[in-house]
């Protein structure tokens, strides 16, 4: 079939039913194009409705604002509590961490290990130790300044064994 429209073109000899087929394919292509906007535009429109629902646009602008608020809000907190944190690492290098504790006899007559030693060391263990010694006259007490691990006082053996048990711990 000769078309004028198709001969002023330069198409004169095209088959009008291959103009048709490419048109059939491409209403459907459209078509199918159409469907998918459609649907992707229902699902957005029914987020839309669940997002409003219930609220009018000066309730939305109040919720927004109470959010950015509380944002604010936990942003603060989150700052002093590294910054409590933070003071509370500095105090728990000075606190007594460390302990070794060693129960002994101090003489050969007395029973039950009422004598003891005891190291209490910090993180860098500095401290003391304090040595009991239970005879049958009575209770002795002393101490012992620990700085960096070692002592300026030479310690005897349950009082080294007492701070080896705590630099160790």
């Amino acid at each position: 079939m000769n078309s004028s429209i198709f001969e002023s073109m330069g198409l004169g000899n095209l088959d009008l039913g291959y103009v048709i087929i490419a048109l059939v394919i491409l209403t459907v292509v459209l078509l199918v194009i159409s469907i998918v906007s459609m649907n992707k535009l229902a699902k957005l429109d029914k987020k839309y409705k669940k997002f409003m629902q219930g609220k009018a646009a000066k309730s939305l602008e109040t919720d927004i604002i109470k959010l950015y608020e509380d944002n604010k809000f936990m942003i603060n907190t989150v700052e002093k509590n590294m910054k409590d944190i933070a003071i509370l690492n500095k105090k728990l290098a000075s606190v007594f961490q460390k302990i070794g504790l060693v129960k002994y006899d101090a003489f050969s007559h007395m029973g039950g290990k009422l004598s003891y030693s005891i190291a209490l060391l910090d993180e860098n263990n500095n401290g003391f130790i304090l040595n009991s010694v239970h005879s049958t006259e009575g209770c002795y007490s002393y101490t012992k300044e620990i700085v960096a691990g070692e002592s300026a006082v030479l310690l005897g053996v349950e009082e080294k064994q007492a701070l080896d048990i705590a630099i160790k711990s």
